[in-house]
């Protein structure tokens, strides 16, 4: 099979993906406001039916995106190693226990980088910049950074929520900064605007009212990583 035509069998295996877990999302969310507006208790006021339905559409849409995630993130991960196209190569078998561990510790900072750089599709839709393996240096903690500029990172690690890793970006400088939590690639521009503008980069606060906790938690697992 040539380049072209298995570029555009990713493509459309990629596209094929997002939609599935587009159209999951919107499924759970329709079967959700049925169920509630059915099954609305006849002992409650009337007026209350819609907002019930919305409420169920909502929670349903929730968790059917989620148990989609599931299945559909080892998909995702596979299309990127199918679209970056590296070439797998066992490494010799170690002839001590520290030749062993180097091993080991760079097999973990290479599956640290290809993971953030799988989970970047939360924050980059386009295929590319963020999602690009090479753009991410992994750490035998499993915590990888991308370099954004100098003196910019963006740091990724997972996070353990109702039995599963959760994956959470935040944007790192070389100053006395806060790390500050990324959900898009709008916001990251408009944090690098600002410091470009020569402006502080805004506080974690101003985004996610538990900000508190996940700066501390930010804190102590990047405060080693950049000097």
């Amino acid at each position: 099979m040539n380049r072209s035509a298995r570029s555009a069998l990713i493509n459309l295996a990629d596209t094929a993906t997002e939609g599935t877990s587009m159209a999951l999302t919107l499924l759970g969310g329709a079967l959700g406001a049925w169920a509630g507006y059915t099954y609305y208790p006849d002992t409650w006021p009337g007026e209350w039916r819609l907002a019930f339905a919305g409420a169920v559409a909502a929670i349903a849409a929730v968790a059917v995106d989620g148990l989609a995630d599931l299945v559909l993130n080892p998909v995702r991960r596979w299309l990127i190693q199918a679209r970056r196209g590296l070439p797998r190569s066992v490494p010799n078998a170690p002839d001590s226990l520290d030749e062993g561990l180097a091993q080991v510790v760079a097999a973990t900072e290479n599956d640290a980088a290809r993971r953030a750089a799988s989970d970047a599709w939360q924050l980059d839709e386009g295929n590319g910049f963020l999602r690009d393996t090479t753009r991410w240096r992994g750490y035998e903690n499993g915590e990888a950074s991308c370099f954004l500029a100098p003196g910019v990172w963006l740091h990724y690690r997972t996070e353990e929520r109702y039995g599963s890793s959760e994956p959470r970006f935040a944007l790192l400088t070389g100053d006395s900064d806060q790390p500050v939590p990324i959900t898009g690639l709008a916001q990251l521009r408009h944090r690098l605007a600002a410091r470009a503008a020569g402006l502080p980069v805004a506080s974690a606060s101003s985004d996610t009212p538990d900000s508190s906790s996940q700066d501390d938690v930010l804190d102590d697992s990047c405060a080693s990583l950049h000097a």
